[in-house]
């Protein structure tokens, strides 16, 4: 990931209502969503909800595909992480104490 993807994806996560969305699709793997049932879910009328899709989809942090009438979403996990990679390795230069504070939140849950 480069400093411009990052930037895109960070800034598509800069929302609560895409945070919730990337935070609800992540654990549905590659079967992911309906879009219906994502509105529902974070209570977002469809025609935000679509600007919402867009803007996360936009950013590569998650994909569509049709099945019949519905459309489904689901996460890209390698792209997320692809984030997470950049902001621990590039940004922040392997910190050993930032490395440790990821390390002791992730065992925390």
């Amino acid at each position: 990931m480069d400093e411009t993807q990052a930037l895109g994806a960070l800034s598509a996560l800069a929302h609560e209502t895409r945070l919730q969305i990337v935070r609800l699709l992540v654990p549905c793997g590659q079967d992911g969503m309906a879009a219906g049932e994502i509105g529902a879910r974070v209570d977002c009328a469809a025609s935000r909800l679509s600007f919402h899709l867009a803007a996360l989809e936009q950013a590569g942090l998650i994909a569509a595909r049709r099945d019949g009438r519905r459309v489904i979403y689901s996460a890209r996990r390698r792209q997320i992480g692809g984030l997470i990679h950049y902001l621990l390795n590039d940004c922040c230069a392997g910190d050993r104490t930032v490395g440790e504070m990821c390390r002791a939140h992730a065992s925390a849950c």
